[in-house]
Order: C-alpha cells, then structure tokens, then sequence
C-alpha cells in the first residue's frame, strides 16, 4: 500500500497481506474500505512493516482505499510511532 510520494520517484509503502500474523497493530482490510478496486481476501496492512520502492517497480494498482480507511492505517502508523517515542 502506498502511504507517501518521498521524492525523487520513490514511495513509502506498508506490506498488506491476507494474514494478521498476531501483529497488534494490523489494520483490516475489507472490500467496503476501497472507493475503486479490491482485494480478493479481506486483508490486513501492517503499519510496523514499512519500506520504500521507486515508482518504476511498481507494476499495477490493484485498488483505492477510501479516505477513512486510509486514515486508519495512518492513525495505526502514528500510535505506533507515539508508543515508542523516548520518555
């Protein structure tokens, strides 16, 4: 999933993946999260797994989240960011 345009052709990404492994902070994914496009499983973005990629390797959109799930996952990446800020 796309999060960020970073510069220079590259993008931040999430790893979206139809499994939750436990992870805590995994936001799901269903079909009435997409204004166009879907997944063919309900699926879970897991926002402690980020990295980037340039443009030129990404080969397809498979789907557009809607406004509020992109918030979610957004929402899940800054708690997490917050949760481990230094007292």
């Amino acid at each position: 999933m796309v999060l960020a345009d970073v510069g220079r052709g590259d993008r931040l990404l999430c790893q979206v993946t139809s499994n939750p492994y436990s992870d805590p902070h995994a936001v799901v994914l269903t079909a009435t999260d997409f204004q166009a496009g879907s997944l063919h499983v309900v699926s879970y973005a897991r926002p402690g797994k980020l990295f980037t990629a340039n443009q030129a390797l990404i080969v397809a959109v498979v789907g557009r989240l809607t406004d509020e799930a992109f918030r979610r996952v957004a929402n899940a990446l800054i708690d997490l960011l917050r949760a481990n800020l230094p007292l």
